[in-house]
């Protein structure tokens, strides 16, 4: 059958695929096919494969795809995975249970499974979980080529957020100073540190900030980032008017930091703000909050308006692109 597939030279094909693996850019269900000297990678999303590879249409034969939680079920149920830990969301206990046991007799590298027992709350953004298989909560999660150790139970991730954080992050230079003004684990610093730009990230969760370290030497940035536990508004005075790019990824709250970011700001700055709002007005909200904490000092143009997610019933998570020029 024909598939958009990676077309990539055969001694670098392993290394390709690796990269798309990581990405979990591969369906199962396709072969990879050797042909003349290329190599024919099936890709299940094209639009996502990273810049400089070469995306083409090509016959891929089918195989036989591994039991999936689905399969066993008879129903597809809802789950992510972060790693080798695969994250639940069932009121029910009873059908989280069995969520679960077909999770662990798929196919799928699993060594933990946790349903949600709470909301994201506190300052920290942590959820309780309760344990359904296994014990452990920390994992390595990789995404678009960057490796993130972290603990689900102590820090805030979501891999939902995968493709948004690619997107933004093929937009960085390697001459940019860039600044996560809630950093966590680092999922905006690394691949920002690693396309070549000096980033800062500060976060209130300690924990977080520990494995924001952790993750800058695993991915081998730990020379273009600099990590900061505490409150961002504390560190205004050694960064005034630096950054190139902001990030503020805080949905309900990022408002109450826009003087900060106003401070933190270079001469010419791209603001990527994330807020929630209500179906009917996603974005004015937003940008005329920032337009209230940036003008007349700087002019304010919104380069994108974005739908992220679906939040919540008529909720939508939404991400401004500002430029602010002074």
């Amino acid at each position: 059958m024909k598939a958009p597939c990676v077309r990539v030279e055969r001694e670098r094909g392993e290394t390709t695929r690796r990269e798309l693996a990581e990405s979990d850019l591969i369906p199962d269900d396709l072969e990879i096919v050797v042909e003349g000297g290329w190599l024919y990678v099936p890709v299940s999303a094209p639009g996502e494969v990273p810049n400089g590879f070469e995306v083409v249409e090509h016959d891929v034969p089918t195989r036989e795809t591994p039991d999936t939680p689905a399969d066993i079920l008879g129903f597809d149920p809802s789950y992510e995975r972060l790693g080798d830990i695969v994250l639940v969301d069932e009121d029910d206990p009873a059908r989280a249970r069995e969520i679960a046991d077909a999770i662990v007799a798929s196919e799928l590298p699993v060594k933990t499974v946790l349903n949600r027992a709470s909301k994201v709350k506190g300052e920290t953004r942590v959820r309780d979980w309760d344990v359904l298989v296994g014990e452990q909560t920390e994992t390595v999660h990789r995404e678009y080529g960057c490796e993130f150790s972290l603990d689900v139970a102590r820090v805030y991730f979501s891999p939902r957020l995968a493709t948004e954080r690619h997107r933004v992050a093929e937009q960085v230079t390697p001459d940019e100073q860039a600044f996560d003004m809630f950093a966590g684990v680092g999922p905006f610093v690394i691949p920002f540190a690693k396309r070549g730009a000096q980033v800062v990230g500060t976060d209130v969760n300690d924990v977080a900030i520990d494995y924001l370290r952790e993750n800058a030497r695993r991915n081998g940035v730990e020379d273009r980032v600099t990590a900061i536990a505490g409150d961002v508004r504390e560190t205004v005075s050694e960064y005034e008017n630096w950054a190139d790019r902001l990030v503020m990824n805080l949905p309900h709250s990022a408002g109450e930091f826009l003087d900060t970011a106003v401070a933190l700001a270079g001469d010419d700055c791209v603001i990527h703000y994330y807020d929630i709002q209500h179906e009917d007005d996603p974005f004015g909200p937003g940008e005329k909050a920032i337009r209230a904490a940036a003008e007349p000092e700087y002019d304010v143009t919104v380069e994108t308006r974005r739908e992220v997610r679906s939040y919540a019933p008529h909720e939508l998570n939404v991400c401004l692109d500002v430029r602010l020029t002074r």
